[in-house]
């Protein structure tokens, strides 16, 4: 995974504070344009072939960060030709993605290649091994011919010194479904029919070019026309910015949003209601029931294992309960979830209840640019307080964790957790959804509850996280049990919209 803690990171958070600035000093229009210059100055060091080109990539970021899909996008109009677009839509476009030719590197398909840390042995067990012949030794050194190569990794398994590498393009080797191959010029695209928007792509690009299409100029320009903006933020993001309980509320409230609510509360409800619909389906004799919180685990099934769809939860997710209560809370409102995920706005596309999605890197742009330092905030908490386990909802293994808690007879429980979403994984689920559809019996080993987390270690490693994911796990626990678990027999309390609401008003 790569760290987040890079130069890229820092490149696209200077895009999207520089746009939200010129958005809320009322000067996007007049002074958008200068936005390239101002980033790539004239004495800066060229990243790629040349200034100006690193200038067209700024260029198409900040298209995107308004929210414009760069596949129809001309980039040699100026960017203040597509501010009017981004002002005046109602509501977001599709696809929730989009890709940037003009960052992407073009990286060569996968292949092995050898390294300087060859010695031309005598022993040559990388050419003996090699199925095809594909290697021979020249000047002392190996040669692999690509032509015959199979990428069989038998050069590499063989080599003492460790001397052979396999070099793969990073989105396409993080893309768990296929959906990402090159054109005839080896310029990535992405198949957005097979896409389930996990955001792999968008998080492992050293050279970003995957971006998600950001919403924030729409929220902001609901803020900014005096509209209720409810801000819905998920457990992963209580986590990211080091705070005490409270002021990331104060914060939200303080960058214009007229209430804040955790979404941890929709956890709870969400864990109240899978765990009843899996009693249900146990005392009816089904055999296996997934968790469905996920959205690109829902997309993947709905697209890419069909089969398996009956055994996926019908309950809603957290940030759909959450919006349902903010509507029932004030009907008028516009409602903006916070979350770490890219799939969250595919999901919103399809809710009545969710009007934006935000990513949390996208409001650490938005705090940035209003000069708000979430440490020195006032605490303003909600009066609700969520449980512990609506809010380990954030971390793999939370969601199966909470549905247990709620089951009368926890022993007919027989839990999986999938940690993170890859290949080899989806073949397993692939597997799974032959048994459910009754293909292949269920072996008495097979597990009856699978809680599939697309991101390794849950949400908190969500492509949109500012945190690292190994300190935001250490964070969510400090502040997951911050919270309140009030317990009848060692049972949570169950949790309903109405008290939530009622208990807001008190």
């Amino acid at each position: 995974m790569l760290n987040i803690n890079n130069n890229m990171t820092a490149v696209k958070k200077a895009v999207l504070v520089r746009l939200v600035q010129l958005q809320l000093e009322g000067k996007l229009e007049s002074e958008i344009d200068n936005i390239p210059d101002e980033l790539v100055p004239a004495d800066a060091m060229p990243v790629r072939y040349s200034l100006a080109h690193d200038k067209d990539v700024i260029k198409a970021r900040v298209l995107a960060e308004m929210g414009i899909s760069l596949e129809t996008a001309d980039i040699t109009k100026p960017l203040s030709s597509y501010v009017a677009e981004a002002m005046n839509r109602e509501k977001p476009t599709w696809p929730v993605m989009t890709m940037l030719p003009n960052a992407c590197h073009g990286c060569k398909t996968a292949h092995f290649f050898p390294t300087d840390a060859c010695q031309g042995c005598e022993g040559r067990p990388c050419a003996v091994n090699c199925p095809k012949q594909a290697i021979e030794i020249v000047d002392h050194r190996a040669h692999i011919d690509q032509r015959k190569c199979i990428k069989c990794g038998l050069c590499q398994q063989n080599c003492q010194y460790h001397a052979i590498v396999k070099f793969t393009p990073p989105c396409e080797t993080a893309c768990p479904v296929g959906a990402i191959s090159k054109d005839a010029y080896g310029i990535e695209h992405i198949d957005y029919e097979k896409c389930i928007f996990c955001g792999a792509c968008t998080r492992e690009c050293p050279f970003g070019a995957m971006q998600p299409k950001s919403q924030l100029t729409d929220v902001i320009r609901q803020i900014m026309n005096g509209k209720r903006v409810h801000a819905m933020y998920a457990p992963a993001i209580g986590a990211q910015f080091r705070a005490q309980p409270g002021q990331l509320e104060g914060a939200l409230l303080a960058a214009g949003f007229t209430k804040a609510w955790e979404v941890a509360i929709g956890a709870d409800i969400t864990a109240d209601n899978e765990a009843k619909e899996f009693e249900e389906r146990m005392e009816k004799g089904e055999k296996m029931m997934t968790t469905s919180c996920c959205p690109a685990w829902v997309r993947l099934a709905q697209v890419h294992i069909p089969d398996i769809l009956p055994a996926v939860s019908s309950t809603g997710s957290p940030m759909h309960y959450n919006g349902e209560l903010s509507k029932k809370d004030d009907p008028e409102c516009v409602t903006v979830f916070i979350g770490p995920c890219v799939a969250k706005r595919r999901e919103g596309f399809d809710d009545e209840f969710i009007d934006y999605v935000l990513t949390v890197d996208e409001v650490d742009a938005l705090f940035t640019a209003k000069g708000i330092d979430i440490t020195k905030m006032e605490a303003k908490p909600g009066k609700y307080l969520p449980t512990v386990s609506g809010r380990n909802f954030a971390k793999t293994g939370g969601v199966a964790e909470s549905v247990r808690l709620r089951l009368k007879d926890e022993s007919i429980l027989k839990p999986y957790v999938v940690n993170g979403m890859t290949a080899p994984m989806v073949k397993q689920l692939q597997m799974w959804g032959r048994m459910v559809a009754g293909a292949v019996p269920f072996p008495p080993s097979a597990p009856n509850m699978v809680e599939v987390m697309c991101c390794e270690g849950g949400c908190i490693a969500g492509p949109g996280i500012i945190t690292n994911p190994k300190l935001g796990g250490g964070l969510l626990m400090k502040y997951a049990n911050s919270g309140s678990l009030p317990p009848i027999g060692g049972k949570p309390v169950a949790c309903d919209m109405d008290s939530v609401i009622q208990g807001e008003k008190e």
